[in-house]
């Protein structure tokens, strides 16, 4: 099973140390990714950094291959993205339903979406990976990764550096978090105003990674969310606020942010989703004949080449049904002995044909979104938006409104637990055409990298539920009972759980949202004539992300956008512009991961302690100063961090 003939000889690819080498960086990166993710809405790609670390650990054990690096970063980067499932298992706790995160059902979720996620994508990747023209940034980048550490001695020079830049920028990442969490340095600056009879306001974080968010993501997509930003706070939240009573500016915006604002992003969102979904039927449908006609030749003793050799057709339809028994257990064992009982027969077939027909649509859609613009710049979450969306309807249309408050909790609940299986299904069919993008220039076997996506899912799925159930008991939620003064926004979980109670409890904000489609319409309108115009692109989802999410999120990514993007001009004139970009790549990915890593252990310590600040030293009286070490020394890590990585680049090319 772990070998492949090239050339005559035997090259590794699954192998048990690959597979173990996976499951070790997938506590690091899921970890990460779950704290980040809950703390600004963003998740980042795994992969470059996983075939970095592989390469470094494995060029010292005999017999290392590229395939075999490939294999440990399929699985790291599978198991990483799952992590973007927390986007809505939170809406269960912030409307009650759960107090904490139970292990059975939250890996139950997780893990039966992904798997569902990963044979949905097996005739995609003939679709959207093989017949398609697409682009995939992240996954053509961590093939030219493992191909340089696969060359000769100067790769391994460069993935010296590469580990060099990953490292340094994790660490001054998670140095200038802890200086945060000592109150010495500011985490956001902020300034807050009146406009005539509203309110608005300038917000940024000073966070490592977000900065390091936007340096990924490219200019493209943050000049987008700027225009959402623009969009969102300058234009919207002027006029909406008109005349609106509250104590201070700060409460007045940010609460018709929270009530208008992110519902006409969310419109957004829907209609630029649907687009995308128009565009791309035709390939779809084309990549599924294409693959059961490969299943057809092999069973007719046709030798198929290896990039020919996916996971069989027949095995994964029958894959496919057979997952939905547990998946009816899951759904039962919510329903039993509540007052949905009655109706459980009806509201699990529903929710088994939703998970078929709008898991699939979705898998294309957000596969589709990975290979125009990458994994990490994906709007998964507008995708789950519209998931709850449409599953709310369902119930609403199966069992109708009304019932009582009880009743129309357990609705609530139910809705969200199916959307999470169908979001298992999004977050994976996003990350996985991108590995197999991945595994098609280094020349993996496909059905070899699908199981590695599956052993991925599951190792992901083990590491997500205690992590959120430490963040749960430590800083918890905003908008829930008990929450600290450090609790996470959770911006995704918070907004998909309230578009439930509206469609279910029939108030749902539909003005905003039908304005932010209609608005949707002129974005995309305008994207398509840049395009044609072959200027620069403004992605219609992107604006959308701008809209529904805080500034202070959004900002340090734009600004980090244009930083990457005069690293990039720089890069592109160096001797080896290639090994310049990766190098721009992992000094942002380090700012990330450090970050990130550095909340899960203060989390932990918030735990341990029981205290909302464990390692504050001094008190609000330090407020002021705060913000002028914190920004003061925040541009200069990032001058200094970019200054190193480029000298890194310039010595070692």
């Amino acid at each position: 099973m772990t070998n492949e003939k090239q050339n005559g000889l035997a090259v590794r690819e699954l192998t048990l140390r690959a597979i173990l080498l996976g499951g070790v960086l997938t506590l690091a990166f899921t970890a990460a990714n779950v704290y980040l993710g809950l703390k600004v809405g963003l998740t980042f790609a795994t992969s470059i950094p996983a075939a970095v670390i592989s390469m470094a650990l494995l060029r010292y054990m005999s017999g290392a291959t590229i395939l075999e690096n490939n294999i440990v970063q399929t699985i790291a980067s599978a198991a990483g993205t799952l992590a973007a499932i927390i986007f809505v298992l939170p809406g269960l706790v912030m409307v009650g339903y759960w107090q904490g995160f139970p292990m059975l059902e939250t890996t139950a979720i997780t893990m039966l979406g992904g798997i569902l996620g990963v044979l949905f994508s097996v005739p995609l990747r003939r679709a959207l990976v093989v017949d398609a023209d697409l682009p995939y940034p992240e996954g053509r980048a961590a093939a030219e990764v493992l191909h340089v550490g696969a060359a000769s001695a100067e790769g391994a020079a460069e993935n010296k550096a590469g580990l060099s830049a990953l490292l340094w920028n994790s660490l001054i990442s998670a140095g200038f978090a802890l200086l945060a969490q000592m109150k010495l340095a500011a985490a956001e600056v902020s300034r807050w105003f009146k406009v005539g009879a509203g309110a608005t306001g300038i917000s940024g974080g000073l966070g490592f990674a977000l900065f390091g968010v936007g340096h990924l993501v490219g200019l493209s997509v943050g000049l987008a969310q700027l225009v959402g930003l623009v969009v969102g706070w300058w234009i919207l939240l002027p006029i909406l606020t008109q005349g609106v009573a509250g104590p201070d500016a700060e409460t007045i915006a940010n609460t018709v942010f929270r009530d208008d604002v992110r519902f006409f992003g969310a419109g957004v969102i829907a209609v630029a989703a649907l687009w995308t979904l128009l565009k791309i039927a035709g390939p779809v449908i084309g990549g599924i004949r294409s693959a059961m006609a490969a299943s057809k030749a092999r069973h007719a003793g046709t030798a198929l080449a290896v990039e020919e050799q996916d996971i069989a057709i027949g095995w994964v339809f029958g894959g496919s049904l057979l997952i939905l028994l547990p998946i009816a257990w899951l759904l039962w064992s919510v329903l039993a002995g509540g007052p949905l009982a009655g109706s459980a027969a009806i509201l699990i077939a529903g929710a088994l044909v939703f998970v078929i027909v709008i898991g699939l649509m979705i898998a294309s859609v957000t596969g589709y979104m990975a290979g125009l613009i990458g994994a990490s710049n994906s709007p998964v979450s507008g995708i789950g938006i519209l998931a709850i969306i449409a599953s709310s309807l369902l119930l609403v249309g199966l069992l109708g409104r009304g019932g009582g408050a009880e009743a129309s909790a357990a609705m609530v609940a139910y809705a969200l637990i199916v959307t999470g299986i169908v979001f298992g299904i999004a977050t994976i069919s996003n990350d996985n055409l991108q590995d197999l993008k991945t595994g098609q220039l280094v020349g993996a076997t496909p059905w070899k990298q699908q199981v590695a996506l599956i052993i991925g899912v599951v190792f992901g799925s083990l590491v997500v539920p205690p992590v959120l159930n430490v963040l749960n008991e430590t800083v918890g939620f905003v908008g829930v009972p008990g929450a600290g003064p450090n609790a996470l926004a959770a911006p995704q979980a918070g907004l998909i759980s309230s578009l439930a109670k509206g469609v279910l409890g029939g108030d749902l904000n539909w003005a905003m949202l039908g304005c932010g489609a209609l608005a949707g319409v002129g974005f995309i309108i305008v994207d398509e004539l840049l395009g044609r115009a072959k200027k620069l692109r403004l992605p219609p989802l992107a604006i959308g992300i701008g809209i529904y999410l805080p500034m202070a999120v959004i900002l340090p990514v734009v600004i980090g956008a244009v930083g990457g993007w005069f690293y990039d001009r720089w890069a592109d004139r160096r001797a080896n512009p290639a090994f310049a970009h990766r190098m721009g790549v992992l000094t942002a990915t380090g700012m990330i991961v450090g970050e990130s890593l550095f909340g899960v252990l203060y989390a932990g310590l918030v735990y341990a302690t029981d205290s909302d600040a464990p390692l504050a030293v001094v008190g609000d009286g330090f407020h002021v100063p705060s913000i002028l070490v914190g920004a003061g020394l925040f541009v200069v890590l990032i001058l200094t961090s970019y200054a190193r990585t480029r000298k890194a680049v310039e010595t070692t090319a």
